[in-house]
Parts: structure tokens; sequence; C-alpha cells
């Protein structure tokens, strides 16, 4: 009989402790600075009916979806699948607000933080199961949601130690507006769409060949290149005409839609010049993100090293009408916590006490006769706020000693003879050596004093 394998499945992970607390360390700030701007938690189910997904990432997505296959007689697979792991958090919540409809407020501003699935090829910083925190807003227009949105993501990037992420910034209908100037017919927007979005991963020449591929002539495709640009142009400020946004009205001159996204952008621009956003937000004719179901404002977050995104988003104002049958605005940002831990743990940004021990204190044990002292020991400290573990043998002390500095604990607390006979402990710094004798009364104050 073979060796059962012991690997995860291909694209996905075991967490270790020290990932669980690093995870756990991100979670916390994106959750603290959500609940910050008046969002609230939603779960969805992993599980979603398959008609609920398909037709809603275009045609590049709905190839990524993992499918369940149905299951007939006497559990027989039937090769047809009636239900599917959930792709995005984004198709589940306009799911959730056409079912909830009249339970909800009319501004439903939700954060949500859960796994997705996709079945893509696996590559650094890219997996098939990963965790997505997304932040969005139901109910409005105002281009105030898209500067809140973005505020709320550069929130959490700022406190996580990041300072140089760019936020990308580029309108679903200005990107439109310069396929038709290009030459783009509209019946093909939606393909030039997914070509442009592979830009930072093929290059020019590799997009140029992708757009006559799908059918668009050479000189548009070379043209719509130029109109997009290749590269991102900071915005000195809000407001502000850059030589990008002077480029832009000039070249979309005289086209309605166009002009009216640009005023959108400027607007967006000028409100996130209000929060930490303002400083990181760069207006990037190039970005086009792949997903059909974005009608506004579109956004990506970059770090120079690397090649992905942290995180993306925008305005989707159709897709909860697609359940619900009436329109309704929205917009969102979606923050990729893979992406994220992966920069942090390079760059080494996670403070130390997220990546040290599990434990404060070890209290060892002395003999055999000694369990329930060293448990009423660890019970007192515990109760004190500490982290505490207690050896389980009555090895040998200095055995006892280097488990605890294997272990990154900062004290160890031993209770011999003679210390149990004056009612007093020996207390162990494993960083400095010293001992301290410190009596039972006395001890949670003792370790209170240090943790000030």
């Amino acid at each position: 009989m073979s060796k059962p394998l012991t690997t995860p499945a291909r694209g996905m992970r075991d967490f270790l402790p020290e990932d669980v607390r690093k995870r756990s360390h991100v979670i916390g700030v994106i959750r603290d600075v959500y609940e910050r701007y008046g969002f609230e938690p939603l779960e969805t189910p992993a599980v979603e009916n398959i008609e609920t997904l398909l037709g809603k990432y275009g045609e590049e997505g709905d190839r990524l979806i993992f499918k369940i296959l149905k299951r007939g007689e006497e559990g027989r697979q039937t090769g047809d699948a009636d239900l599917a792991l959930r792709y995005d958090l984004t198709v589940p919540l306009a799911r959730v607000v056409a079912e909830y409809h009249g339970a909800l407020p009319k501004f439903f501003k939700r954060y949500q933080i859960q796994p997705v699935w996709r079945a893509d090829r696996p590559q650094k910083g890219r997996f098939r199961e990963f965790y997505q925190c997304d932040v969005d807003a139901i109910g409005s227009t105002s281009p105030v949601i898209e500067a809140e949105v973005c505020g709320a993501v550069s929130d959490v990037l700022e406190r996580l130690g990041f300072t140089d992420f760019v936020i990308r910034l580029n309108h679903r209908e200005l990107l439109r507006a310069l396929l038709d100037v290009s030459g783009v017919p509209a019946d093909l927007h939606d393909s030039a769409l997914i070509a442009v979005d592979k830009l930072d991963k093929v290059g020019r020449d590799g997009v140029v060949a992708e757009l006559e591929r799908r059918g668009v002539g050479a000189e548009a495709a070379t043209r719509t290149l130029d109109a997009f640009g290749t590269s991102t142009s900071p915005v000195a400020q809000a407001g502000a005409s850059t030589d990008v946004e002077a480029r832009l009205a000039s070249l979309l001159a005289g086209h309605e839609g166009g002009t009216r996204a640009l005023e959108n952008v400027r607007a967006v621009i000028a409100g996130a010049a209000s929060t930490s956003a303002g400083a990181h937000l760069r207006l990037d004719p190039g970005l086009a993100r792949g997903l059909s179901y974005y009608t506004g404002a579109i956004f990506e977050i970059a770090v120079p090293d690397l090649a992905g995104s942290l995180g993306g988003g925008g305005r989707y104002d159709n897709l909860v009408g697609m359940f619900l049958g009436q329109g309704v605005p929205a917009c969102g940002f979606s923050l990729g916590l893979e992406r994220i831990l992966v920069v942090m743990t390079e760059r080494g940004m996670f403070p130390d006490d997220v990546t040290a021990s599990a434990a404060d204190v070890l209290v060892t044990l002395w003999n055999a006769e000694t369990v329930g002292e060293s448990l009423t020991l660890a019970r007192q400290l515990r109760a004190a706020g500490l982290r505490v573990e207690v050896y389980p043998d009555a090895d040998k002390i200095g055995k006892q000693l280097k488990y605890a500095s294997s272990r990154h604990a900062r004290y160890a607390v031993i209770a011999g003879d003679d210390e149990r006979a004056k009612g007093s402990v020996m207390v162990k710094d494993l960083e400095s050596g010293q001992q301290s004798e410190v009596p039972h009364g006395q001890l949670a104050e003792w370790f209170g004093a240090r943790r000030r």
C-alpha cells in the first residue's frame, strides 16, 4: 500500500501557528479600520448556486469557477454542475442585497472577510483558495463613496506599515470612450478590455497581438495602446489638471460619455484628497480590470516588489439589478490577504509580538507530586492576563528551560523545594538570565510591572 500524501492539494495551504498569528493580526487591523468607517460584518455560504456566479465575471472569470458536480442515484456523478464554490465576495453580496432588500438600511455598508476559490494556476502570491477582505457601500452614486472606500483601504495599509503603495484609478466609461476614439467597434469593447487588462503581464506588443486576435484591426490596436498609455502618472493635488488629464481631455473632446467619465474621476480625486488615500491615488488610463460587472470608477493597489496587485475594486451599479430587477448603485474595494501577507513577510513588517511565542511564561514542573501547584500557578498568571504554558513532564529543570527557550517564552517560573517552603517562586528572565525570587501573593503584580 502506497504511503498517503501529506501535502495539501495544489494551490491550497496549511497554516501553522505563526502563519495564523500573522493572518489574525492583518485581519484584526482590517476589521478595526472598516468598522471605524461604519461598515458592518457580513458572511455568506462557501457554496452558491452555479447560475448565481456564471455570467458575472467575463469569459475568463467564468472558466476559473470551481464547479461542484451533481450526484445522481447511488451517489454517481452526472457530469453536470448545479453548485459552485464562490469566486469572489461581490456577487454573493449582490445576491444578499436582492434577497433582503426591504430589511436593509438605505445605505448598506458592509465588510466581509472570507475565503474564495478559483481554478487558477498557482504561482507566487496566487492561490486556488485565498481570503478576500471586502468593503462595499450600496445605495448611492455619489463619488463620496469612492473616496471613502479608497480612504478605508489606505488607512488599512498605512496601519500595517505600507508607505510605498499606489492606488491606481481609472473609469470603465473612460476606457470605452478611449476604445471608441481609437476605432474599436462597440461590439468588441468587452473583448478588447480583457486584452488591455493583461498589459502589465504581457506588455504592449503582447496586448496588440491579443487585440488583433480578438478581431481589432492592427491600426486600431496600436491607437488603443497609444491612447491608454503604459504607465501611471501621479496626481499632484486633488482636482488639479495633470498632464494625463489634459491628454485625456484632448483625446475625448466631443465625446460626451468620455468627458462625463473624466469629470467623475476628477470628483473622486477631489474627495479622496481629504482622506489618507489622497497621497496615494494615481490616474492610470491603462488600468482595465477584466471583470465585466464594473460600470464606473475602478481601482487597483500596486506596490513596487509585487507583480500583481494587493487589491482592487470599483463601482458596479448594475450587478444588484441582475438579481433584484431594479438598479441599485454599489461600489467596493477588495484587499487580497494572501498577497499582503507575502509582501509583509518578505519585508519583515510584522511586529515582534505577532511572530513571538504563543506563551509569555513557562511554568516548570518540579516533580510528579507538585503537579497541582504548577497548575495553580498557571491559573493565577492567566487570570492576570499572561499567556502561560505548563511543562507536562517532571524532566530535569535544565531540559525544561531549554524547551522554554525553544518556544521563545520570555520567562520561566520555578517552584523548587526551597521556594515552596518560603511560599515563593523563582522567576527566570530567559533573555537576560536574571533570576528573581517573588512571593506567591506578589507574582501577578511583579509581572504586571514588567508589562507596562
